[in-house]
């Protein structure tokens, strides 16, 4: 068994010569038979047994050549309009680019060519064009070896269906390695089936927003495809994170995301309890809150929050008569008077009158909660509350300042500002695309708070979708998932299938998520929500210890060969001995270091629950127009 097992297909191909000798012993039967030298009911048999010795000998020297020459590899590979149609039509199918089901007769080669210079034992790629396997050779010039995509000659268009991706798909690999052209093509197929898309790019790739762009004009409507760059928030839409909950502690809980995750638990709670307070006040007057007002109340102080929440209920309590009370008249005289102190200058002289009754003249029985949260935070140390609300502030700030700040806080009565104004439910309702750029490269802090409250949304928009039933699928893509990710984001890929949401994240190395989320037991948890994995070129060697973890171990075949000679005292006594040994070991099937020597575009993947594939990402033409046929097809 295990000598069948065996193949060493990277020498020469000696079969080849095997058959020329039994091609020459068929001319040498027939010739012999014509010259009547032997007998034709001998001759016959003869050679027919030479013609099929040298016919199988042949087909093994092919196999062999075929093999050689298929160490050169692919090129990279552009497509355009009419091929991407006939690719990607299958709304039920995920198209993975080229390649081939990787076995462990793959291993084994892999492991084979590790030992010798393949360069030594590659074949004209002119012999597979001539047995039909139409290949364009990878040029010297490209990054990677073209051998690891070489073991397997004979490659076709890769298909997982839809529902396999449900799980959440994980796109790994180091810098132009050539995750945006595989997000370019999961996100064009995403549009294509008619999806909710939303992409959170920190780093605005033109090749994925141009991919994006050119989706929508070929199979959505003109007004689908929509934009938001906050450096150039004039250009897109206006997105109020604070529009869509059901409780208004979600709100606090969305606001308390976009803190750093390394924020002490105590501090944590506290801006937690800061903002619902706030949040609680506005609702309660019937306010809609907003990062705005948000900021205004945390950073300026609670008064004004105050000061309506106790009018109305001294108005609902005490009908008209309430500031007739002989102690409220008391209480205000003094006020007026400056006898009572006031803890900050925001506090007027009415406000303090008010919780002085509040707090003597209501009984408990009669209180409101939402008020007494309020009274508590307007009681409370001023220096010490800026300093535990130190880690909150400067990010609303940043968030709430400028023309970001009209972006993220619209003002739906503005009429000078005439950019939509969306949430995650109008985009599920109209079936849009949002892209948004995060721009992370010249401000990270901004981009961070950005996309962790663009997730904490996400997340509460899926708690909905749960709550209420019936929902269109929404694809989520989200690139450089180390400068976002957060609680909110783990929770959409943890439970986030059952409510449509499929989300693909792209990342570089492990140890950027490490460091985001604090430790590599914490980046190794998030990442186990994903079912599904693909492995593009990846340098750094804990990320290729976890992806050839993910994809096992298979039984690698060592052939040892023993020779040996000697000879005695006596003259003419010689010994000489031959041996060979073929051992079975486990090994990982794809080695950590051939991750590091993947060529652009190239990749191998785990998907459908352990199914191991090795292939390539084509390039999608966004530059040549739609054939005339195919628009009207679209639209």
């Amino acid at each position: 068994m295990l000598a069948r097992a065996y193949e060493m297909p990277w020498r020469r191909a000696y079969e080849a010569y095997a058959s020329s000798a039994w091609l020459v012993a068929l001319v040498a039967t027939v010739i012999a038979s014509a010259l009547s030298h032997v007998p034709t009911q001998v001759a016959m048999p003869l050679a027919l047994t030479c013609l099929a010795m040298a016919v199988w000998r042949a087909a093994q020297a092919a196999h062999i050549m075929v093999l050689r020459a298929a160490l050169t590899g692919r090129a990279m590979q552009v497509i355009g309009p009419v091929e991407q149609e006939k690719l990607t039509g299958d709304p039920g199918q995920v198209f993975l680019g080229f390649g081939f089901d990787w076995l462990p007769q793959h291993s084994q080669r892999l492991y084979e060519l590790a030992k010798i210079d393949y360069r030594r034992y590659t074949a004209s790629p002119a012999l597979l064009n001539l047995l039909g396997y139409k290949v364009t050779p990878q040029p010297d010039a490209e990054i990677g070896l073209p051998y690891i995509h070489g073991v397997e000659p004979r490659e076709r268009a890769l298909y997982r269906p839809l529902q396999n991706f449900e799980g959440g798909t994980l796109l790994v690999g180091t810098t132009q390695a050539g995750k945006g052209v595989a997000l370019s093509n999961l996100v064009t197929q995403a549009i294509r089936r008619g999806d909710v898309v939303i992409v959170i790019d920190p780093k605005n790739s033109r090749r994925l927003k141009r991919a994006a762009i050119r989706a929508c004009e070929r199979y959505r409507d003109a007004d689908t495809f929509m934009e938001f760059h906050p450096a150039f928030p004039e250009a897109g839409v206006r997105l109020d994170f604070a529009f869509n909950w059901q409780k208004p502690t979600e709100l606090a809980s969305r606001v308390q995301s976009i803190l750093p995750p390394d924020t002490a638990g105590a501090f944590g709670a506290f801006s937690w309890d800061a903002v619902n307070v706030v949040v609680q006040g506005l609702v309660d007057l019937e306010e809609r809150p907003s990062l705005a007002k948000l900021t205004r109340y945390i950073e300026g102080g609670i008064e004004p929050v105050l000061e309506q929440s106790l009018r109305r209920f001294y108005e609902t309590e005490f009908r008209d008569g309430w500031r007739e009370h002989p102690e409220m008249k008391r209480l205000l005289n003094e006020a007026h008077k400056g006898n009572i102190k006031r803890p900050s200058e925001a506090a007027s002289a009415d406000l303090m009158a008010f919780v002085a009754f509040y707090e003597h003249h209501v009984p408990q029985s009669q209180r409101n909660k939402v008020i007494d949260s309020q009274v508590r935070v307007f009681r409370h140390n001023r220096e010490h509350y800026q300093k535990i609300t130190a880690n909150l502030l400067p990010i609303l700030s940043m968030l709430t300042s400028g023309d970001l700040g009209r972006s993220l806080s619209p003002d739906p009565f503005d009429p000078a500002d005439k950019r939509p104004i969306m949430n995650f439910e109008k985009l599920e309702r109209g079936g849009h695309v949002l892209y948004m750029c995060l721009d992370s490269l010249p401000d990270p802090s901004v981009a961070s708070a950005i996309g962790a409250l663009a997730l904490a949304d996400l997340a509460a928009r899926a708690g909905m979708r749960y709550n209420l039933g019936g929902y269109r699928r929404i694809s989520l893509f989200v690139d450089e998932v180390s400068n976002v990710i957060n609680q909110p984001l783990i929770e959409i890929l943890n439970k986030g299938a059952e409510g449509g949401i499929f989300t693909t994240c792209a990342m570089q190395t492990l140890a950027d998520l490490a460091k985001r989320l604090g430790s590599e037991d914490a980046a190794r948890m998030a990442l186990g929500n994903l079912n599904n994995l693909i492995a593009l070129r990846s340098k750094d060697r804990p990320t290729q210890d976890f992806v050839v973890e993910t994809f096992g171990k298979t039984a690698i075949h060592s052939l040892r060969v023993g020779m040996g000679h000697g000879a005695d005292a006596h003259l003419g006594d010689f010994s000489a001995n031959y041996s060979a040994q073929i051992s079975e070991t486990f090994e990982e099937m794809i080695p950590a270091d051939v991750l590091g020597k993947l060529p652009n575009l190239q990749y191998f993947a785990s998907v459908s629950g352990g199914r191991i594939i090795k292939g390539r990402f084509p390039i999608l033409d966004t530059e040549t127009p739609f054939p005339e046929p195919l628009q009207r097809l679209a639209a």
